[in-house]
């Protein structure tokens, strides 16, 4: 799960995440928003989507 620390729609990835099964993360980052996730290339943590993906999806 990746969320911005700011965004007002973060509880429901907090909440998602405590039901989760392994493997899963939760990735908060610093002073981004919900859009800044999807539009923002600065915060998108694209290597550690490419890490998490190459170690849990074989």
């Amino acid at each position: 799960m990746v969320a911005g620390e700011n965004a007002h729609s973060r509880y429901f990835s907090e909440d998602v995440y405590k039901e989760a099964k392994d493997p899963k993360e939760l990735l908060i980052i610093p002073d981004a928003d919900h859009v800044d996730m999807y539009y923002n290339k600065e915060k998108i943590p694209f290597a550690k989507l490419r890490e998490f993906f190459g170690e849990n999806l074989k």
